[in-house]
Protein backbone atom coordinates (compact mmCIF):
# COMPACT_ATOMS: atom_id res chain seq x y z
CA UNK A 1 0.00 0.00 0.00
CA UNK A 2 1.00 3.22 -1.46
CA UNK A 3 1.08 6.66 0.27
CA UNK A 4 1.43 8.28 -3.17
CA UNK A 5 -1.97 7.08 -4.87
CA UNK A 6 -4.80 5.03 -3.99
CA UNK A 7 -6.27 4.30 -7.15
CA UNK A 8 -3.15 2.05 -8.81
CA UNK A 9 -3.30 -0.23 -5.64
CA UNK A 10 -3.95 -3.62 -6.45
CA UNK A 11 -5.45 -4.54 -3.20
CA UNK A 12 -9.40 -4.30 -2.57
CA UNK A 13 -10.59 -1.74 -0.29
CA UNK A 14 -13.24 -3.83 2.09
CA UNK A 15 -16.43 -1.35 3.31
CA UNK A 16 -15.55 0.72 6.22
CA UNK A 17 -17.42 -0.60 9.08
CA UNK A 18 -19.28 2.12 11.35
CA UNK A 19 -17.94 1.14 14.38
CA UNK A 20 -14.65 2.28 13.02
CA UNK A 21 -15.20 5.64 11.59
CA UNK A 22 -17.50 6.61 14.80
CA UNK A 23 -14.13 5.71 16.64
CA UNK A 24 -11.86 8.29 14.86
CA UNK A 25 -13.91 10.70 14.94
CA UNK A 26 -14.25 10.51 18.61
CA UNK A 27 -10.64 10.45 18.38
CA UNK A 28 -10.67 13.99 16.40
CA UNK A 29 -13.06 15.07 19.12
CA UNK A 30 -10.71 13.84 21.66
CA UNK A 31 -7.77 15.27 19.96
CA UNK A 32 -9.36 19.06 19.76
CA UNK A 33 -10.47 19.12 23.15
CA UNK A 34 -6.32 18.34 24.46
CA UNK A 35 -4.98 21.69 26.06
CA UNK A 36 -2.89 21.29 22.73
CA UNK A 37 -5.69 23.39 20.48
CA UNK A 38 -4.26 26.59 21.54
CA UNK A 39 -0.80 26.16 19.60
CA UNK A 40 -1.06 28.21 16.88
CA UNK A 41 -0.10 24.95 14.40
CA UNK A 42 -2.38 22.40 15.89
CA UNK A 43 -5.25 21.68 13.31
CA UNK A 44 -8.87 20.53 13.48
CA UNK A 45 -8.51 17.06 14.15
CA UNK A 46 -12.35 16.33 13.91
CA UNK A 47 -12.94 18.49 10.95
CA UNK A 48 -10.19 16.32 9.18
CA UNK A 49 -11.55 13.35 9.89
CA UNK A 50 -15.02 14.78 9.28
CA UNK A 51 -13.66 15.51 5.92
CA UNK A 52 -12.16 12.32 5.16
CA UNK A 53 -14.68 10.40 5.56
CA UNK A 54 -17.09 12.98 3.68
CA UNK A 55 -14.90 12.02 0.84
CA UNK A 56 -14.66 8.08 1.22
CA UNK A 57 -17.99 7.02 3.15
CA UNK A 58 -20.66 10.13 2.00
CA UNK A 59 -23.59 7.88 2.20
CA UNK A 60 -22.72 7.72 6.07
CA UNK A 61 -21.16 10.61 6.62
CA UNK A 62 -22.99 13.46 5.85
CA UNK A 63 -24.42 16.93 6.84
CA UNK A 64 -26.37 15.71 9.64
CA UNK A 65 -23.38 13.78 11.34
CA UNK A 66 -21.39 17.04 10.14
CA UNK A 67 -24.12 19.53 12.33
CA UNK A 68 -24.40 17.14 15.41
CA UNK A 69 -20.49 16.91 15.50
CA UNK A 70 -19.89 20.93 14.98
CA UNK A 71 -22.13 21.41 17.76
CA UNK A 72 -20.47 19.15 20.10
CA UNK A 73 -17.35 21.13 19.08
CA UNK A 74 -19.14 24.52 20.34
CA UNK A 75 -19.93 22.90 23.60
CA UNK A 76 -16.72 21.84 24.04
CA UNK A 77 -14.75 25.24 23.08
CA UNK A 78 -17.37 27.40 24.35
CA UNK A 79 -17.65 29.08 21.08
CA UNK A 80 -20.34 30.93 19.59
CA UNK A 81 -23.02 28.16 19.28
CA UNK A 82 -23.50 27.28 15.71
CA UNK A 83 -19.67 28.43 14.74
CA UNK A 84 -18.45 25.27 14.28
CA UNK A 85 -21.71 23.59 13.37
CA UNK A 86 -22.02 25.86 10.19
CA UNK A 87 -18.38 25.47 9.18
CA UNK A 88 -18.21 21.67 9.08
CA UNK A 89 -21.43 21.61 7.68
CA UNK A 90 -20.28 23.08 4.56
CA UNK A 91 -17.06 21.24 4.68
CA UNK A 92 -19.04 18.20 4.66
CA UNK A 93 -20.83 19.15 1.77
CA UNK A 94 -17.48 20.29 -0.10
CA UNK A 95 -16.38 16.91 0.59
CA UNK A 96 -18.87 15.00 -0.52
CA UNK A 97 -19.38 16.90 -4.21
CA UNK A 98 -15.31 16.57 -4.59
CA UNK A 99 -15.53 13.26 -3.12
CA UNK A 100 -16.48 11.12 -6.56
CA UNK A 101 -13.56 13.43 -8.01
CA UNK A 102 -10.92 12.88 -5.47
CA UNK A 103 -10.59 9.20 -5.41
CA UNK A 104 -9.01 9.38 -8.47
CA UNK A 105 -6.04 11.38 -7.18
CA UNK A 106 -3.23 9.94 -5.48
CA UNK A 107 -3.29 11.24 -1.63
CA UNK A 108 -1.14 14.58 -1.95
CA UNK A 109 -3.53 15.66 -5.12
CA UNK A 110 -6.51 15.18 -3.04
CA UNK A 111 -4.55 17.22 0.03
CA UNK A 112 -4.38 20.31 -2.39
CA UNK A 113 -8.03 19.77 -3.32
CA UNK A 114 -8.91 19.83 0.44
CA UNK A 115 -7.20 22.75 1.43
CA UNK A 116 -9.52 25.87 -0.17
CA UNK A 117 -12.19 23.95 2.42
CA UNK A 118 -9.80 24.00 5.21
CA UNK A 119 -9.57 27.34 4.40
CA UNK A 120 -12.96 27.96 3.69
CA UNK A 121 -14.24 26.38 7.59
CA UNK A 122 -11.76 28.59 8.85
CA UNK A 123 -12.77 31.57 7.35
CA UNK A 124 -16.30 30.94 8.28
CA UNK A 125 -15.64 30.51 12.13
CA UNK A 126 -13.38 33.56 11.90
CA UNK A 127 -16.56 35.65 10.47
CA UNK A 128 -18.82 34.29 12.98
CA UNK A 129 -16.40 35.45 15.76
CA UNK A 130 -15.78 38.68 14.53
CA UNK A 131 -19.81 39.54 13.99
CA UNK A 132 -20.47 37.45 17.85
CA UNK A 133 -18.22 39.97 19.35
CA UNK A 134 -18.81 43.46 20.04
CA UNK A 135 -15.70 45.07 18.41
CA UNK A 136 -15.54 42.88 15.18
CA UNK A 137 -11.43 42.61 15.74
CA UNK A 138 -10.14 40.39 12.80
CA UNK A 139 -8.35 37.38 14.87
CA UNK A 140 -5.45 37.65 12.51
CA UNK A 141 -3.68 35.40 9.48
CA UNK A 142 -1.87 32.94 12.01
CA UNK A 143 -5.27 31.65 12.49
CA UNK A 144 -4.94 30.15 8.63
CA UNK A 145 -2.01 28.04 9.48
CA UNK A 146 -4.17 25.08 10.47
CA UNK A 147 -6.08 24.45 7.23
CA UNK A 148 -2.42 24.35 6.01
CA UNK A 149 -0.85 21.51 8.51
CA UNK A 150 -4.07 19.87 7.88
CA UNK A 151 -3.53 19.82 4.39
CA UNK A 152 -0.27 18.35 4.77
CA UNK A 153 -1.79 15.62 7.45
CA UNK A 154 -4.47 14.73 4.70
CA UNK A 155 -2.28 12.11 3.12
CA UNK A 156 -0.82 10.30 6.80
CA UNK A 157 -4.48 10.81 8.22
CA UNK A 158 -5.68 8.72 5.03
CA UNK A 159 -2.84 5.91 4.82
CA UNK A 160 -3.76 5.13 8.67
CA UNK A 161 -7.40 5.47 8.37
CA UNK A 162 -7.29 2.98 5.26
CA UNK A 163 -5.23 0.72 6.83
CA UNK A 164 -7.80 -1.56 8.70
CA UNK A 165 -10.21 -1.43 5.46
CA UNK A 166 -7.39 -3.37 3.10
CA UNK A 167 -7.92 -7.22 2.36
CA UNK A 168 -5.03 -9.33 2.76
CA UNK A 169 -3.75 -9.82 -0.49
CA UNK A 170 -4.23 -13.95 -0.58
CA UNK A 171 -5.52 -14.99 -4.38
CA UNK A 172 -8.06 -17.39 -4.67
CA UNK A 173 -7.91 -19.23 -8.23
CA UNK A 174 -11.93 -19.86 -8.28
CA UNK A 175 -12.48 -15.86 -8.38
CA UNK A 176 -11.73 -13.60 -10.68
CA UNK A 177 -11.20 -10.53 -8.73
Amino acid sequence: MTMFATHQSTRILSPARPWFIVLSILLGVLLNMLPTRQWPLMPDCALLILAFWSVREPRRVGQGSAFALGLVMDVADGAAFGQHALAYVLTGYGATQLSRRMLWFSLWQQALHMLPLFCFSTGIQMLVRMLATSGGNSPGWMQFLPPLVSTVLWAPVSFLLLAPQYQPETRDDNRPI
